[in-house]
């Protein structure tokens, strides 16, 4: 009996695999403030590229390896925490408010300094709860520096005079992470750092791949618009092709670091390490990295380096330490002169600039900076940022050198976030195929009264730019798309207006058959000069928004979000419940969870955009085309 039983035993050791250390498994938990959950928080493996956040109760759920792993626990104005897991399968967290703050001041007499202004004197710590900030009927909160561009929404404009509408691409996503990470602290976002078009390209859209020579594929798309019955909506979807990683050209990168005092917060200088090691472990052995930093003065953390030599980089990253005001023009020049000392022909030379954007030393107005960065974008050395923190955050800067350096603009809020940029969009992110990249849409006078852009008010050119190589436009990745919606008012369907003496045509005489637009496309390859252009007509199926397909009909969801936040005249009669069930039934595969989180957003918007008394902020229109101004 004895030796059955250990036979029984030894049948089940071999079975499970146990040999006295537990393997793969999950552990779950809750993080809350010691008093109310934490949706929101990143929950990493320290020393991996795994991680999750919490759900709106707080909720998490994570693989682990093995009883070694270690949990990072991280969010913003919350100090990090670390647990070793062992043989745990729930862990509880508890966070507690950081006692550092957002920007550290002195005071002295009646007055505050920086504390590097000042040596001796009392210091103060303030961390201002991120409620304060732009909180509708909230005094601005005195510490809260946060700048934004300002938005002047895209009007309607008649296709009888401006039959051309002209821009420039864009595949930046910053507004929508920021925008996330004030829902999730319980505040409606500021208007102005809600971007549309942001919005509805931090998604990744099942568009037709390029099948030609053509780097990029036009997908055009046409049906009812949500807000607004008597209007129609157009869904322009564009596809890069993707690039296997096995053939993506070699990497001469330079990270450029903010170090400066201001990056001290857990959400900016500890969140940037995690992330760039993260898209160290990406690089292999013929691509280089070196390592830029910058505060009081500049100077060089890591000298270009083999991407196979990852101990070294890992160590370069890690000894990263924050103090010091902020010359960032400085850092700048240094890393354009180690990107074109180590430039490889035919490769992704590329500059990763990572900081809050608060410059205060050298030269940092903004016209400036764009000078600085245009002088130096013709070496063929491209320029991505990824902003971090909040409070002192300049959004306004950070796009700008964006825009201007050729490259892309990601905000980074939680792990998760650095995950989805610098790995799972790894290619996209920093793999540019197809430069200068401009969208001249032609509407049909027959079919279309007046139309407007949703979105891209930064990105507008004039027509004549459409065929001018020398006109800086966007850029795209390997494998990203860009989406574009125009909402149009069809003929007949405008304010009846007086008849011009000259200008009047009857419609039945204007060409073009059933063609409602046509959309016109003109790029360069990464190292061409010379722009190649190709087209896609649409014509109208009288497709209703039911059957409309899943891209046309979560983009106008998000895009109707956008326009919620920033209470747009042109809104109609959009409300959350309606863009909750838009989006709910054309989330599709959702495989990482995107949509889905998007969704949850809706829901905490609506809960926030309610007065004292529970009613809506602001009302939709009840008759939207009556409200309507047209830009002749």
């Amino acid at each position: 009996m004895k030796f059955k039983l250990i036979v029984l035993i030894g049948v089940f050791i071999a079975s499970t695999g146990f040999n006295g250390t537990e393997t793969e498994r999950m552990v779950t938990g809750a993080v809350t403030d010691g008093r109310v959950p934490l949706p929101g928080v990143s929950v990493y493996v320290k020393g991996t590229s795994l991680g999750t956040i919490t759900d709106k109760k707080g909720h998490y759920s994570i693989e682990v390896k093995d009883d070694k792993a270690v949990l990072v626990f991280s969010f913003i104005g919350f100090e990090t925490r670390e647990v070793r897991v062992g043989h745990k399968r729930v862990i509880d967290m508890t966070l507690l408010p950081a006692q550092h703050a957002l920007e550290e001041v002195v005071v002295v007499g009646a007055g505050t300094q920086k504390r590097e202004a000042f040596v001796g004197g009392v210091v103060m710590n303030r961390t201002p709860a991120v409620r304060d900030y732009f909180q509708p009927g909230y005094p601005r909160d005195p510490y809260n520096t946060e700048d934004y561009t300002p938005v002047d929404e895209n009007r309607f404009r008649q296709v009888k005079n401006q039959p051309l509408s002209t821009f420039s691409i864009d595949v930046d996503a910053a507004s929508y992470s920021n925008v996330r990470r004030f829902l999730e602290q319980g505040v409606l976002p500021p208007k102005d750092a809600v971007r549309v078009e942001e919005l509805v390209n931090y998604f990744d859209y099942q568009y037709a791949r390029p099948d030609g020579a053509d780097p990029v594929n036009i997908v055009a798309e046409i049906g009812e618009t949500p807000w607004n019955s008597k209007h129609r909506l157009i869904h322009i979807g564009l596809q890069g092709k993707t690039v296997p990683a096995a053939e993506l050209p070699a990497s001469n990168l330079v990270f450029l670091i903010d170090v400066s005092g201001s990056m001290q917060s857990p959400n900016k200088l500890p969140l940037l390490k995690q992330g760039f090691k993260l898209l160290a472990n990406q690089l292999r052995a013929n691509d280089r990295v070196a390592i830029v930093t910058y505060a009081s003065q500049s100077g060089v953390a890591l000298a270009s380096t083999p991407g196979n030599e990852k101990k070294t980089i890992m160590d370069a990253i890690e000894e990263l330490r924050a103090g010091g005001s902020t010359a960032g023009a400085a850092g700048i020049r240094d890393a354009y002169r180690i990107a074109r000392e180590h430039f490889i022909d035919g490769g992704n030379n590329r500059i990763i600039l990572a900081t809050d954007g608060d410059f205060n030393v050298g030269v940092s107005s903004d016209g400036e900076l764009q000078r600085l960065i245009e002088s130096e974008r013709e070496s063929g050395v491209f320029l991505s940022v990824l902003g971090f923190g909040m409070g002192n955050y300049k959004d306004n800067k950070l796009e700008l050198l964006a825009d201007k350096g050729n490259g892309n603009y990601a905000y980074i809020d939680t792990f998760n976030e650095a995950r989805k940029v610098l790995v799972s969009e790894f290619g996209g992110t920093l793999f540019t195929i197809a430069r200068d990249v401009k969208l001249q849409i032609e509407f049909n006078p027959k079919y279309v009264e007046a139309y407007r852009l949703i979105g891209y008010e930064n990105r507008m050119l004039n027509e004549e730019d459409f065929v001018d190589d020398r006109q800086d436009a966007g850029e795209m990745g390997s494998g990203h798309t860009v989406t574009a919606l125009y909402e149009i008012i069809p003929a007949g369907a405008g304010k009846q207006k007086d008849r011009l003496k000259y200008q009047d045509i009857k419609r039945s005489q204007l060409s073009g058959g059933n063609e409602v637009l046509t959309v016109k496309l003109r790029y360069k390859e990464p190292d061409g000069k010379v722009s190649r252009e190709i087209s896609k007509v649409l014509t109208d199926k009288n497709t209703p928004l039911a059957s409309a397909s899943d891209n046309f009909r979560f983009a106008a969801s998000v895009a109707g979000f956008g326009m919620l936040l920033r209470d747009s005249e042109f809104k109609g009669t959009a409300s959350y419940d309606q863009l909750i069930g838009l989006a709910w039934n054309a989330r599709g595969a959702d495989r990482e969870g995107y949509r889905a989180e998007f969704i949850g957003l809706l829901k905490t918007a609506s809960l926030l955009d309610k007065g004292p008394s529970g009613n809506d902020r602001k009302t939709g229109f009840e008759n939207s085309t009556n409200r309507i101004k047209i830009t002749n």
